[in-house]
């Protein structure tokens, strides 16, 4: 069972999977903006690699496996804070447009 708790005066995200001990991401640890990089595009830290990149190549029936054979430099945690970033956004676009 997978559980996503936000705090919107914080930036961490809280992934808890009851299997697992509670593991916890601060995805601004590992996901960069820099507006030299891909047109300021999400990148994941130390690469040119956006967070849209990884998104399309699991939409596409990549495994994350496949991912990280790919990118040898990427590792499990870049792709969790690329879930962990988009869940952040998606939850801050619902929060805006519900207050609009």
């Amino acid at each position: 069972m997978l559980v996503l708790a936000f705090c919107v005066s914080n930036p961490i995200i809280e992934l808890t999977d009851l299997k697992l001990k509670d593991v916890a991401m601060n995805f601004q640890q590992r996901i960069t903006i820099n507006p030299d990089i891909r047109s300021g595009k999400p990148c994941i830290k130390n690469t040119r690699i956006t967070v849209y990149d990884i998104l399309e190549y699991l939409a596409g029936g990549m495994t994350e496996e496949e991912i990280l054979s790919d990118f040898p430099s990427l590792k499990h945690e870049d792709i969790q804070a690329v879930f962990a970033f988009a869940a952040a956004r998606e939850r801050r676009l619902s929060t805006s447009s519900l207050a609009a």
